[in-house]
């Protein structure tokens, strides 16, 4: 059993937790992910690494409420257990000094961004970050980013906080303008938003890595479920990835693929909402 050591509210829907893994931060890296199941019955849940702590043996979380496993796993208070953790999986970030470098996080993308960020900081890169979010109550860590970049543009598309733009904007300018020289992006957050990155850093020939979170299964590519189309070829995210470049990625394809069990996933939160109101709790996450 893994011991939830911390639970932070970062927005209504988006909680932070501190689990207590040894043998998973021992070896994380940046880039890497984990798969969480609540109890022996419970939905494998993938989620990448917001950050680690080797000396406490801690791994940091971040998930935003969703559907039916994730808004359970937001119920679970600190002194919880869960039944698995398991990693780190998947690929690291390369991580080595490439010059001037963008990462761009979008929503939930702003944890697995920071310690790609962090680590390119500490590789010796110029490191411009671009953060963004529906509104300002969704945004988070701003602050630890700033302290990772040495440029730090702030979006809402509702223009509460920062720039009233989307992320791929100042992207572009930040590409257009010679003095920065930009040799390459990293780009996390909703499927949609990493396929417009990708397609504004496609007429600069930059290089840019984005990390896939599709439907996921065993973790071991032995279930198929999160197979991504290339223009080389399919390829398996736990196995092959999370992290792959976003000018060969199929995004049709990703897009379509993401959307293939929604109906069961809205039933399963309307069960299982129906199951906390017959029990007398509330079935809206961690309240």
């Amino acid at each position: 059993m893994y011991k939830i050591l911390k639970k932070q509210v970062l927005s209504g829907v988006i909680k932070l937790m501190d689990v207590h893994a040894p043998h998973v931060a021992k070896k994380a890296k940046a880039g890497q992910f984990v798969i969480v199941r609540i109890d022996d019955r419970g939905e494998r849940i993938p989620l990448t690494i917001a950050d680690f702590d080797r000396d406490a043996g801690s791994i940091t979380i971040i998930f935003q409420e969703v559907g039916k496993s994730t808004m359970q796993l937001g119920r679970i208070e600190p002194g919880g257990e869960l039944s698995s953790f398991a990693g780190p999986l998947g690929h690291p970030t390369e991580i080595k000094k490439y010059g001037s470098v963008v990462c761009v996080g979008g929503g939930v993308g702003v944890a697995p961004i920071y310690p790609i960020a962090r680590s390119l900081k500490e590789a010796g890169n110029r490191v411009i970050s671009i953060i963004g979010a529906r509104s300002k109550d969704l945004l988070f860590w701003e602050e630890k980013m700033r302290a990772v970049s040495d440029e730090l543009i702030v979006c809402t598309d509702d223009g509460s906080h920062g720039r009233k733009t989307l992320v791929t904007e100042p992207l572009k300018e930040v590409l257009a303008d010679k003095d920065k020289n930009v040799a390459r992006v990293w780009a996390i957050g909703p499927a949609i938003m990493m396929k417009f990155v990708s397609l504004a850093t496609r007429p600069y020939q930059v290089p840019t890595t984005v990390s896939l979170n599709t439907i996921m299964i065993d973790g071991t590519g032995m279930c198929g479920g999160c197979r991504v189309l290339l223009d080389d070829g399919a390829r398996f995210v736990c196995v092959d990835g999370p992290e792959f470049d976003a000018h060969k990625v199929n995004w049709e394809s990703l897009l379509s693929r993401l959307q293939f069990y929604r109906k069961e996933e809205q039933l399963a939160v309307e069960q299982w909402r129906h199951t906390c109101r017959l029990e007398g709790v509330s079935g809206e996450g961690g309240k």
